[in-house]
């Protein structure tokens, strides 16, 4: 239902092999961010990925429950919308929570484009 109505709202606007990359890294950088795993694959993103620290919500208790990838304010860039549930470390349970992970393309000299995650501000 979610899905369907964020799809609805917000039509696809990017060719389908870079609309499945960026929800793939779209969907493990926020499991990064919320519970810490995977965070040394962005050492720019996250500096603190060696660290030890708590993180932020169980990793049982986490779930993307809706995810696009658009076209961000120009073509080279996007921004991937991602609503998701999670219960934090005091155990309180949310869902429908948002975040957004902006990217940026950048092309190499033979035409190959990569996309690369910004930092959230």
């Amino acid at each position: 239902m979610i899905q369907r109505s964020l799809q609805a709202a917000w039509p696809a606007d990017l060719p389908a092999t870079d609309e499945r990359k960026l929800l793939a890294d779209g969907r493990a950088l926020l499991r990064a961010d919320a519970t810490r795993v995977g965070r040394a694959t962005w050492p720019g993103l996250f500096p603190d990925a060696g660290q030890v620290a708590l993180a932020a919500f169980a990793t049982a208790r986490f779930r993307i429950q809706a995810a696009i990838a658009r076209r961000g304010h120009s073509p080279d860039t996007a921004v991937v919308h991602l609503v998701w549930a999670g219960t934090d470390r005091g155990g309180t349970f949310t869902d429908l929570r948002i975040t957004d992970w902006h990217f940026t393309r950048t092309t190499a000299k033979k035409g190959a484009s990569t996309w690369t995650p910004q930092p959230r501000t």
